[in-house]
Formats: C-alpha cells, sequence, structure tokens
C-alpha cells in the first residue's frame, strides 16, 4: 500500500506496543507499523508490551501479506554487555525481514557493517538528526530515512529534503519532549533510568515553580509539553518534504491507536483527492474529545513558547491514561562515604586486569570548560592542562571572538586550547564556523564537536578533534565509530552508571575523557524558561538559594535546579548539586582515564581557579586525593556522583534471560532501592511498583 501527492510518497506510520495491538492496527488506513522487540528499544517501562522473537516474524509476514511495511526500533544506547546480544538480535531481524530498523547508537551501524547484514536504516530521532551535514553523513553510512528533530519546523524539513534527497519521518501526533533528543540526562542522574535507554521517569512532569529575581511565578509544569497536533496541517506537512506521517503511541491501547489512524488515514486520502476543497477540521473535535493532554503543533511553525506547555491535564489524574506519574520530586542523591568506596573498588578492578595505564596515551590532564575570559585566566592560572572555550556561551556572558582566542594563546603556555561548536548547529552556524575556520589559523589546538555533521564538515581543517560528552558514547564500538572519523579523544556518556563506565574503560580504544566535577547541563533545551518570567505575575518572593537572582531557577521541595540561556536562546537545566569525583581519582587513573574535565561554566574565577588546583594535586599524587576531598566545601547544594550512584549493567544480563522491559526497569529499581539514603528507597519502590502497573507515556 503507498500514497501519493505530485509524485511525493505519503506514508501514515502507525505505532503498536503488542502483537494484539499490531494485528488490529496493521488492517486499517496506515501504510506502515513500528514497533520494538524483546529488548534494545525505547519503550521498556510497561509489563507485557513489546515483541517476542516470534511475533516480529509474524508480524512482518502480516504486514507484507497486506502489502504494508513493518520497521522494528532498535533505538536505545547499547552498553559493552549488550553489544553480542544486539550482534543475535541483528541476525536474527535480517531473516524476519522487517523493511527497516529505526536506530539511535551508531555502534548498530557498525554491527550492519561488521557482519554484512541487508538490513534499512532508518535514523532515531534520537539521533537528533538536525542540518544537512548531518543528513550527508548518514547517507554515506548507508541510512535510507532520517526522524528528524523534534524541535525542526517545516521550512527547515523542506531544505534538507531539498538538499539532500532523503526521506523525513516526522511525528505528527502524540507525546513530545521538552529537551533536544538525546539530550536529557536528568532520570539517569537522579534515579539510574536513562532516557537514552528506554527507561525514562519523566522529570519533565514534575510540579515546579520558576523562580527569577527574587520573585516566584506561578507555572507549576513549565516542562510538561503539550501532546502534537498536525491532524489540520496535512498540506504543509506534505509541502515541508515530509515522506513518513509518524504516530507516537506504542505504549497507548489499541482502541485509541486505531482512532488515530482513522482520522490521520482518512484525512491524508481526503487531502490527495481534493486538495483545494481539503476540509481541514473534520475529525478534529473527535481527537480533541479523546486527547491525553491538550494539543500543539510544536516547532512545527517555529518556536511555539509558553503556548506549548500543558496545563490543563497535568497533575489531575488525566495526565496519565492509568492517572499515574512516572515519579515524584526527588533530591538528587548525595555523595557518600559507602558508594565512593563501591566506585573506587570497581574502577580498582579494571585498573587491576589492565595492568597500567594504557601506552601511547598522553600524561593525564585537566580539562575545563569556560563560559568567560575571567574563567579561562584563572584556569589556566591554576595548571589546566586543556581549555574548552564555550559554543554555548551563557548570558550575560557574550560569544568568544578571535581577539580573545589570540589573548588566551598567548598565555596558555603548554596549555591545550579547544575551540567548542554549540551542541544544535543550525545552517547559519555551519556558515558562520566554517568562515572562521576557513580564514587565517587560529592559534587553537583543536575543536569540540558536538554531532556527526560537526565531524563531516570540520574534520579536514587541521584541527584536532575532540568529541564532547553529548556524543553519548556508550560503548567500544560507538568509541570506534567516532575515532575512524578523525576524533582524537571523546568524552564519555554522562548518563554511564558505574558498571558500563568501567566497561568503557576498560575496552575503549584510545585516550577517553569524563565529566568529574561541577554542574554540567542535564537539560538542553529550545524552550525557553524565562519566558515565564517575563509573562506571568509574581506570586511570592524568595532569593535563590545557591546561584545569583538573576538566573532563573526551577524549584521543588527537594531542590533547586539553575537554568541558563546561552546566546542561541537555548536554556540548559543544570543539576542542584556538583558532580565530584575527587575520591576516586587515583582508581579512575588506574582503569585509564586520560582526561578529567571541570565543568566550570557557572563558577566565578576564584571558584573554579581553587578546583582546578585541587585536581591537579590530585592526579600529582592520587594518593592525597582523600584528603584534598575532606578539604573541599561544595559551592552548591552539595556534591553528587551523578549516574556514578547508580551500579548499571544489569539490562543485558536480564534482556539475555527473556526478562521483560517492566521486570528489567523493576529490577533497576530494585537496585536503587538498595542504595538507601536521601529518599532513594520510596522513589525506588514508587518506580517499580508503577513500572509493574503498566504506567503509560
Amino acid at each position: 500500500m503507498a500514497r501519493f501527492f505530485n509524485g511525493k510518497e505519503v506514508e501514515l506510520l502507525a505505532p503498536a506496543g503488542t502483537f494484539e495491538i499490531f494485528k488490529q492496527v496493521i488492517v486499517e488506513n496506515c501504510d506502515a507499523v513500528y514497533f520494538g522487540g524483546p529488548n534494545l528499544n525505547m519503550r521498556l517501562m510497561r509489563k507485557g508490551f513489546n515483541f517476542s522473537l516470534e511475533e516480529i516474524t509474524e508480524a512482518v509476514q502480516i504486514a507484507h501479506g497486506l502489502g504494508k511495511k513493518v520497521y522494528v526500533t532498535v533505538n536505545n544506547l547499547l552498553n559493552e554487555g549488550e553489544l553480542d546480544e544486539a550482534r543475535a538480535y541483528l541476525r536474527f531481524l535480517e531473516s524476519a525481514g522487517p523493511d527497516a530498523i529505526i536506530v539511535q547508537d551508531f555502534a548498530v551501524l557498525s554491527l550492519i557493517r561488521e557482519m554484512n547484514l541487508k538490513l534499512n536504516v532508518h535514523s532515531s530521532v534520537m539521533m537528533n538528526v538536525h542540518n544537512v551535514e548531518m543528513v550527508r553523513a548518514l547517507q554515506e553510512l548507508g541510512v535510507t530515512r532520517v526522524v528528524t528533530s523534534r524541535e525542526m519546523d517545516l521550512m527547515t524539513t523542506r531544505y534538507l529534503q531539498q538538499a539532500t534527497g532523503m526521506e523525513l519521518e516526522y511525528f505528527v501526533h502524540g507525546d513530545m519532549c521538552s529537551v533536544h533528543g538525546a539530550n536529557c540526562y536528568f532520570s539517569s542522574a537522579v534515579f539510574g533510568m536513562s532516557s537514552n535507554r528506554g527507561k525514562c521517569l519523566k522529570p519533565c512532569r514534575w510540579d515546579y515553580r520558576v523562580k527569577k529575581d527574587g520573585n516566584i511565578y506561578p507555572a507549576e509544569y513549565p516542562l510538561a509539553v503539550k501532546d502534537m497536533f498536525m491532524y489540520e496541517h496535512i498540506p504543509e506537512l506534505i509541502h515541508g518534504g515530509i515522506t513518513s506521517f509518524k504516530i507516537e503511541g506504542r505504549m497507548r491501547d489499541a482502541a485509541f491507536v486505531v482512532m488515530l489512524v482513522k482520522a490521520y488515514g482518512d484525512a491524508i486520502d481526503r487531502y490527495i483527492n481534493d486538495p483545494v476543497g481539503f476540509e481541514r477540521s473534520r475529525d478534529t473535535k473527535l481527537l480533541y474529545d479523546n486527547r491525553k493532554r491538550d494539543f500543539s503543533t510544536g516547532y512545527a511553525f517555529g518556536r511555539p513558547g509558553l503556548s506549548n506547555i500543558n496545563r490543563r491535564y497535568e497533575g489531575t489524574g488525566k495526565f496519565y491514561s492509568t492517572g499515574k506519574v512516572f515519579s515524584t520530586p526527588t533530591e538528587e542523591r548525595e555523595l557518600s562515604d559507602k558508594r565512593v568506596a563501591v566506585i573506587r573498588e570497581t574502577l580498582a578492578a579494571v585498573g587491576k586486569e589492565k595492568g597500567t595505564v594504557q601506552e601511547n596515551h598522553a600524561a593525564p590532564g585537566v580539562s575545563v570548560h569556560v563560559n568567560n575570559m575571567a574563567q579561562a585566566k584563572a584556569a589556566l592560572e591554576a595548571g589546566a592542562d586543556h581549555i574548552y572555550l564555550s559554543g554555548d556561551v551563557f548570558e550575560p556572558d557574550r560569544p568568544f571572538t578571535k581577539e580573545d582566542v589570540k589573548e588566551l594563546a598567548a598565555l596558555k603556555g603548554n596549555a591545550k586550547l579547544v575551540l567548542c561548536l554549540p551542541r544544535m548547529m543550525t545552517e547559519l552556524h555551519f556558515e558562520m564556523y566554517d568562515g572562521l575556520l576557513s580564514s587565517e589559523r587560529l592559534p587553537i589546538d583543536g575543536l569540540m564537536v558536538t554531532n556527526l555533521g560537526a565531524i563531516r564538515k570540520f574534520a579536514d581543517k587541521g584541527y584536532p578533534l575532540v568529541g564532547d560528552f553529548n556524543l553519548n558514547v556508550y560503548n567500544q564500538l560507538a568509541a570506534e565509530f567516532y575515532r575512524e572519523r578523525g576524533v582524537s579523544r571523546l568524552t564519555a556518556s554522562m548518563e554511564l552508571p558505574l558498571k558500563d563506565l568501567a566497561a568503557l574503560l576498560a575496552h575503549a580504544p584510545g585516550p577517553l575523557e569524563a565529566i568529574v566535577h561541577g554542574t554540567p547541563a542535564i537539560m538542553y533545551m529550545e524552550h525557553d524558561l524565562y519566558e515565564n518570567a517575563e509573562v506571568f505575575q509574581a506570586i511570592g518572593e524568595e532569593d535563590n538559594h545557591y546561584v545569583d537572582n538573576s538566573i532563573l531557577v526551577l524549584k521543588t521541595d527537594k531542590g533547586e535546579n539553575p537554568v541558563y540561556r546561552d546566546v542561541h536562546g537555548r536554556n540548559h537545566l543544570m543539576l542542584a548539586k556538583e558532580i565530584c569525583l575527587l575520591p576516586a581519582v587515583k582508581e579512575l587513573l588506574a582503569a585509564g582515564l586520560s582526561v578529567f574535565r571541570i565543568e566550570g561554566a557557572t563558577y566565578r574565577p576564584e571558584q573554579l581557579a581553587e578546583i582546578v588546583r585541587t585536581y591537579k594535586a590530585a592526579l600529582a599524587n592520587p594518593a592525597a586525593a582523600g584528603e584534598l576531598f575532606a578539604a573541599m566545601k561544595p559551592v552548591y547544594a552539595g556534591y553528587t556522583l551523578g549516574a556514578l550512584q547508580f551500579d548499571g549493567g544489569s539490562a543485558s544480563g536480564a534482556a539475555g534471560a527473556g526478562a521483560t522491559g517492566a521486570e528489567m526497569a523493576g529490577a533497576e529499581a530494585s537496585a536503587l532501592n538498595n542504595e538507601g539514603g536521601n529518599g532513594v528507597k520510596e522513589e525506588a519502590a514508587e518506580a517499580q511498583a508503577e513500572v509493574a502497573a503498566g504506567v503509560q507515556a
């Protein structure tokens, strides 16, 4: 089955969470259905959902018998222990014969190439494809379709399609995230449940208050976006170069999905038959009356602002179909001696297995990500080995100029000066940086790259490339993938729990960097939270506890998360506490960590200098790390270990034993329970109970 309008294919792509739902949906007015298998996909939070291997095979046969297509999601990040499992699963999928698989982790592409499999690949929305260079790079890798970034407008999709000819898939209905794809680490930091591995506990749906300039604003759910609703915009989608109209909803019941398929399928057919006389809103009331949340067109026509935020149903019992929430506001875990001991023991075992720090690696050093010249100079004076000049400079600071770079180059001595690129790069950003890097030779020692398109575009400019943490390197194959494309040093994913970080350190080819201190952005979003303080009337007064009142803060009864706005207008939500891995410096060194990164963009210069000096002293004398830590005092709400608070590494074994996604999530919740302290037991028990109950997204 296929639809065409003016020679352009138009596909209606429906979700199915179970084989029974699939059998009801596939006979409706859709062209294709997507679903996940028993593991390695982004929907592992509901008991009884996803397909068995036998069901995948039968589903493909049923769909092909009807002249329709099937796409299987293999779209989460893989840890080291899952690579062999992925090999076996991909080999099975080749024999099952789906029309394509949907992929996030570049390790999957490497495995397909390694095994010479004949599998069509679509890039997941979690690849966060957002510029022409990324699309071209994926084409060169054999990817045949791109699921576009959720923040992409239809003018941009039209340009991308015309420039590359790539098939584009676009979400037209359903649950959306407020954060750029694969750039949310909040659930991992607080619960050890990765949003990039199908286990997000949705802190974006918490009840917050907004604070700024000493005032409190009534923005109860400032991150909770409305559901996508493009039913009335079929013409604009086709004109925007979209091939596949994707309905979100693999956790929805059959009746709901069938209703959506009937409505959207009918609308597409009516438009193709009579484009001028097309009635846009025929089933709008039906869809509105049966909505899970209120509706928005998201970013399809530009930044939606506060109109994209859902207020009607959040927290009222109608937020989810079950009337439940995924989690309640939870304090970030405080660093504890007990947990530090576990981390040190685990990393020491890696070091013992490796013997010594791998040869051919440069001497271990300290890198510092800075926001302004004063921070850069302070870090240099304190002995930093690598200075990273931010590509997403926080206001009120301004981007680093050529003269700034030249001034720092004259001061840096033996330190390395690295220019960072923005995390999200528009076509304008590529033009700007291409102009900068193609003119006179800059006195820098490298570029920090943040996406595959930037690697493709700038790898031949003559500057060494350093991969930022948002490349989400989770396993050795992903590391090898980037190294093959010219990235000399990679930063480990910030989501890696302890066992997975240990495995990556044990197997990663070449030098590896990790964030060891600071308050990195755990949410990176196009949505501007500062608008709340500009639109709403204050309902109270209260100073910020740890940052200047000029910085917006999201507040719950469990803590305050600062939000910084950068020069591109994007928002960066930070940890309330500071990551601090200083007590484990000795073991990190032994395990092979090459560069110890400090996220310094939010510190005052004198604070940053002291932190840098402390880590330099610890690297010079690792045995003194504990003593140095005892003398430190946190700048913000305390110290945390981030994702290293959690063990991880268990999903592979559970999946290999045939466990359901819910059982895997429940097992991880049990692991949380065993950690104890600071509300962990309560939240773990709640997470486990809700997973077992089958909470819907």
